[in-house]
């Protein structure tokens, strides 16, 4: 019998003619600062998440070294078989110490952490009310729960109470971003976290861009908003991010850490992470939140940054985040500014549907402590050279 043949040339084709196809650029080196080597061009990095600059330090480098040293290469099993070495129980314990919380449950990466959490905690018979622009793996997270699912209105803790107001269910679940990964603002907590304890609803956040970046103390958008484990019955925070390292991690009480070991099947059911990484990742968290200097450069940098950009008349958002999107409409108009500015010596990547909503294409621009501020004037340079649609600087 004949096999059907699958042909996916004109998926590809059509994606390309809509300007929606995406090229991988491979980087042959990184250098120090936020200089990486790519196509063989030396470029200044302001796409990555690396925000705190701890990516390169050589600290880290020797930590992870030394844990190779020790645990070998990999983990070898799943945590519940032979994999939860010492390393890793070390970084859920200090994870826990930094939170604020009774424990932490370390995960391969944010993706299987989100998956891993409302499969264990949400069923068919649950709700799960998530902001219409929260991450893929929380969106994806929701649908394969089997739960009903429904969105809100972005940063809209009303229409977020409108979404828990109707029909019948069992536990519900309020969902959101703590930083936004494409827009770089932040969730309205406070009032999503009243709008939660009034319908007897879990606030689950995932801060993956705010752990160890925002606030004096790094402690994330939680603690901006000064929300603690009773709040917030679940946070999720990755590591491969401000903590330039690798995975992620749930924290909250003792009982629902106890349950995601029992039931999240993306925990259960994989090789632990490289204890050598756990190790690595312990060094860069004492490095990221004792190194308050990190921070407050960083905060410095974001403002320069978006007085620039203010000054030449760009639209961006309302983010004082280390993203810094810069908002271009059309797929073409994102893309040729990104490649301009690759030809100019600046990495920054283009942002298209369905990443980011149709008519809102845009350079995501992140901001770095390991730029300095010749950097972040550069880049502005380079970007009113652009004739992006705002008013050039005098002069």
């Amino acid at each position: 019998m004949q096999g059907t043949e699958i042909s996916l040339t004109a998926d590809l084709a059509d994606l390309e003619a809509r300007q929606l196809y995406r090229s991988r650029r491979v980087v042959s080196r990184r250098e120090p600062g936020a200089r990486v080597e790519v196509e063989g061009k030396t470029l200044l990095n302001f796409c990555s998440n690396d925000y705190l600059g701890l990516a390169g330090d050589r600290r880290i480098g020797v930590a992870l070294k030394e844990g190779v040293d020790r645990w070998g290469s990999g983990a070898t099993a799943a945590h519940l078989v032979t994999g939860h070495t010492a390393a890793h129980h070390a970084l859920e314990e200090d994870l826990a110490r930094i939170t604020g919380r009774d424990r932490a449950l370390t995960f391969s990466t944010g993706y299987m952490a989100n998956l891993g959490v409302f499969a264990a905690l949400a069923g068919r018979r649950d709700l799960i009310v998530e902001d219409r622009l929260n991450h893929a793996s929380l969106i994806d997270a929701a649908r394969l729960s089997g739960a009903q699912v429904r969105r809100f209105r972005h940063g809209d803790p009303a229409a977020a109470e409108a979404r828990l107001s109707t029909g019948t269910h069992g536990r519900s679940f309020v969902v959101t971003d703590g930083i936004f990964s494409m827009d770089g603002d932040m969730a309205p907590l406070g009032g999503l976290s009243a709008v939660s304890s009034r319908h007897g609803a879990w606030l689950v956040v995932d801060d993956a861009h705010g752990f160890g970046v925002t606030g004096n103390d790094g402690g994330g958008s939680l603690s901006l908003a000064g929300l603690g484990q009773s709040d917030v019955p679940v946070l999720i925070g990755t590591l491969g991010k401000a903590i330039g390292t690798f995975g992620a991690f749930v924290a909250g009480s003792e009982e629902l850490i106890e349950t995601l070991i029992q039931r999240s099947r993306t925990y259960l059911y994989t090789t632990a992470p490289p204890p050598a990484v756990a190790a690595a990742t312990r060094q860069a968290l004492a490095i990221a939140f004792a190194e308050t200097w990190r921070r407050d450069k960083l905060s410095e940098l974001i403002r320069r940054f978006r007085v620039g950009v203010e000054h030449l008349g760009l639209e961006t958002t309302d983010s004082d985040s280390p993203i810094q999107p810069i908002l271009l409409g059309e797929p073409g108009r994102a893309l040729q500014a990104s490649e301009s500015l690759f030809e100019k010596g600046f990495w920054v990547t283009a942002i298209r549907p369905p990443t980011v909503p149709e008519g809102s294409a845009r350079l995501r621009i992140t901001v770095s402590a390991a730029h300095a501020e010749d950097d972040v004037d550069n880049l502005l340079d380079a970007l009113a050279d652009l004739d992006l649609g705002g008013a050039r600087p005098d002069g």
